[in-house]
């Protein structure tokens, strides 16, 4: 298997989650070898997505360079990581990627508009050979060696609707569809009413959030599966993921993992070169991802 990019030029509109403005989106494609590159069109800026560039994760997952950023990349991120694109330009015209409906379908749908075109440079994965983890109190994220792809995500919360969560998610690009890519993001009321005194989540509402009060769930459909808060954090871990630089073959497990967690994870792994080795995608495990076709 070779090289991913997407096949053609595709744009939408949508809000940004903590600004609440609009924001035009262009996907592009790219070169074998140029990697997932962020440009802000409204100041002529390039950030090119990797580890270093990640200024913030309290929130979301924030890159920045020279004054600038772009958040809540870890939505589209999944998606990209999910289709096995490697090089793809996303121009934007303000400092968020759109939020959407909170989850990373319709970045889904956009992707597979754009279709995917194999390009003539073989695709190399990083393959872990060792557990690099981190710990903090009772929380952790782990990567361990695997044939297979997994990701095993752990919650514990104290509110009826969600208390102890648990999933299991062996990677295929149409499992992903089917059992991720809809999971929303989700808050409780009084976080929503703090971040917007501070002049945050000014776009978010329910349709593009699962929003709890004390007791219950707000959002008039209930929830989209009955485990949507775990599976949106595997949804956000995939995403984070991506700051890897290329898609991986092995293991991650979680209990109440974040942003903040993954983030020092990806730098461990890259500061630790005993736990991984580079390898070209054909001469990887017979079990390695399999990602859909969706070749143009």
């Amino acid at each position: 298997m070779n090289q991913r990019t997407i096949a053609r030029r595709v744009e939408l509109v949508g809000i940004g989650l903590h600004k609440g403005v609009p924001v035009n989106m262009i996907l592009e494609p790219l070169p074998s070898n140029s990697g997932i590159v962020f440009y802000r069109s409204d100041v002529g800026i390039s950030i090119p997505l990797c580890v270093e560039n990640v200024i913030d994760t309290t929130m979301a997952t924030v890159i920045g360079k020279n004054g600038v950023k772009v958040s809540t990349i870890e939505h589209l991120l999944s998606s990209v990581y999910a289709y096995g694109i490697d090089n793809l330009r996303i121009v934007l015209d303000n400092e968020e990627v759109p939020i959407m409906d909170g989850s990373s379908i319709g970045f889904c749908m956009l992707l597979e508009e754009a279709g995917i075109k194999e390009l003539d440079e073989p695709k190399r994965v990083i393959e872990i050979i060792e557990n690099v983890s981190i710990q903090d109190g009772d929380k952790f994220v782990r990567l361990e060696p695997s044939d297979n792809l997994i990701f095993d995500f752990a919650i514990d919360f104290s509110h009826q609707s969600i208390k102890k969560q648990h999933y299991r998610f062996t990677f295929t690009t149409q499992g992903y569809k089917e059992e991720i890519a809809s999971a929303r993001t989700f808050g409780f009321l009084h976080e929503v009413n703090q971040l917007r005194s501070m002049g945050l989540g000014l776009g978010g509402s329910l349709d593009n959030c699962i929003v709890l009060d004390k007791n219950k769930i707000l959002n008039k459909g209930g929830l989209r599966y009955k485990e949507e808060f775990v599976r949106h954090k595997i949804l956000d871990a995939l995403g984070d993921m991506c700051l890897l630089g290329m898609h991986f073959i092995g293991g991650y497990f979680s209990f109440a993992g974040s942003h903040k967690l993954n983030h020092l994870l990806t730098k461990k792994l890259l500061e630790s070169p005993n736990a991984y080795r580079y390898v070209d995608f054909s001469k990887a495990s017979s079990k390695a991802p399999s990602y859909a076709k969706y070749v143009m």
